[in-house]
């Protein structure tokens, strides 16, 4: 079983490294490379890791890139924290 999960990480690694690459070039398809990756990491119970998970929008799930299709704020209340809005959903 570890084996599985450890292939299926490497594909996603793949899969969101080529969306990088072509989220300037065609939106959808970094869109389509992300859901692939969603849907592997659901098929084999594989937990997305943090630095990707911050590139998917919680509330429409597409893929964000900040400076791209997204804001990415500093806000100083309570604790200092980031805030990421995603500007096809808000």
């Amino acid at each position: 079983m570890n084996a599985v999960k450890h292939i299926a990480l490497q594909r996603i690694h793949a899969l969101f490294s080529l969306a990088k690459e072509t989220i300037h070039d065609d939106a959808l398809l970094a869109q389509r490379y992300v859901d692939i990756a969603m849907k592997i990491a659901m098929r084999t119970k594989t937990r997305l890791p943090r630095e990707y998970r911050l590139l998917i929008c919680r509330h429409c799930k597409s893929f964000i890139l900040p400076g791209v299709n997204c804001r990415v704020r500093i806000q100083r209340k309570r604790e200092p924290h980031f805030v990421i809005t995603c500007l096809s959903c808000g």
